[in-house]
């Protein structure tokens, strides 16, 4: 018989199962651009056109808020949809409580920011995505193109960050199993990442490298 008291989940969510969504992120995320590539070097035409001052320019310009004209006609989505990206990057990497676990588990850490400005970061970032996820079902024609796996995505990445803070604050139920709860859907988030539409977070470069290329290099048209 399997005893699932907290200190067997924890032990697992803190063992096992990080291992597992580190391999599975970063696998995915290489075998993605090796994917990629290999389709690239198929199709005979792609690399011979691409350009990487268009490319630099493109990624710069669609880095920068309103750098683009697209975002410029949408200022309120734009603005929301950055905070909600750099949250999404920002906080995991600088909570000092995920850097203590860091260096626990591996000697390795880095300055972090006050507990302060993750908690602004963590509740932006919630808001934001409440805002995104409203925006989807209320727009008619952002409703027909969002699926239920759009749905789910969204509601994973507010779940990661809510359980987080409540976790946080001890406030909500026993928060040693919403911290449990917190690190298996952040487990469940680094798995999924390179396999759903999260990944233009990091492979979001290779859109725009032939994008760029074909608007800018070949069109003679400005593809921001």
């Amino acid at each position: 018989m399997f005893s699932f008291d907290y200190e067997t989940l924890y032990t697992i969510v803190r063992g096992p199962l990080v291992w597992v969504s580190f391999i599975a992120f970063l696998g995915g995320i290489v075998y993605k651009i090796l994917y990629l590539s290999l389709k690239a070097k198929k199709d005979k035409i792609i690399y011979t056109y691409l350009n990487f001052k268009c490319i630099l320019r493109s990624i710069i310009h669609w880095l920068c808020p309103y750098g683009s004209l697209s975002m410029r006609r949408h200022p309120w989505f734009t603005f929301v949809s950055f905070i909600f990206h750099i949250g999404i990057i920002l906080t995991p990497i600088f909570f000092l409580g995920h850097i203590e676990l860091w260096e626990e588990s591996w000697g390795i850490s880095w300055k972090g920011f006050p507990n302060f400005i993750s908690d602004i970061l963590t509740i932006t970032t919630i808001i934001c995505g409440i805002l995104l996820l409203i925006r989807r079902l209320s727009l008619k024609h952002v409703r027909f193109l969002t699926t239920s796996k759009d749905y789910a995505l969204l509601l994973l990445v507010i779940g990661v960050f809510l359980t987080g803070i409540l976790a946080h604050y001890q406030v909500v139920l026993d928060y040693r199993y919403m911290v449990v709860l917190h690190m298996l859907l952040g487990e469940i988030m680094l798995i999924v990442i390179p396999f759903t539409r999260l990944g233009h977070m990091f492979l979001f470069w290779l859109t725009r490298a032939h994008t760029a290329s074909e608007f800018q290099g070949v069109r003679h048209s400005k593809d921001y």
